[in-house]
């Protein structure tokens, strides 16, 4: 049981020694043996627990994923009403990339990059359903414009990655007030 438990830290240790240092170097300028040392383990250590580097990056990809997830429907119920229910995934969302900045930054990446395949893209948005599905029903009783889930998203949750970028260049702060307004932009642009 104890060696498991080390396993586990290893694993844990190279994910967020991974998270790290995409977050400084980029993809292509993060190689294996950097996130061996950052992580405390042997280069030949990676390979027990990752086939090589894209398996490592997808997996990160969709542990970050899941945390968004987890923290994005707390609180929500499928019964509120369109808005509010809405309302609280986005501002769960916002929380979650403020407090998250790591996370939500090795996000905006891979949103970016074609290092992220569309086969774990997909899956990735797997963690997603119960906002694609609120939006669905939003569709459906003509309160939310029936456009693709990618305008959707475009207007209403990309744009707390930008902001969230100005923010950490001291350019624009992203308060509750802030929060607020920028949440009733997001809807307006996406409601009938």
């Amino acid at each position: 049981m104890i060696k498991k438990e080390k396993v586990t830290d290893k694993k844990a240790a190279l994910l967020d020694a991974t998270l790290t240092l995409v977050n400084n170097h980029g993809f292509h300028n993060t190689p294996m043996s950097k996130i061996a040392k950052l992580a405390g383990v042997s280069p030949a250590t990676i390979y027990l627990y990752f086939e090589h580097k894209q398996d490592l990056i997808n997996s990160l990809y969709l542990k970050v994923k899941k945390s968004l997830s987890e923290s994005a429907f707390k609180g929500y119920d499928s019964q509120m009403s369109v808005k509010q229910g809405f309302e609280i995934i986005w501002f769960n969302i916002a929380d979650y990339k403020l407090k998250q900045i790591s996370e939500a930054t090795f996000l905006s990446q891979c949103d970016n990059s074609p290092m992220i395949g569309e086969a774990i893209r997909i899956e990735g948005l797997k963690n997603l359903q119960p906002l694609l599905d609120h939006w669905e029903r939003g569709k459906n009783e003509g309160i939310i414009k029936p456009v693709s889930d990618y305008v959707l998203y475009a207007h209403t949750i990309y744009p707390l990655s930008f902001l969230l970028e100005m923010q950490a260049r001291d350019i624009f702060t992203l308060d509750e007030n802030t929060k607020s307004e920028m949440f009733q932009v997001a809807w307006d642009a996406v409601k009938m």
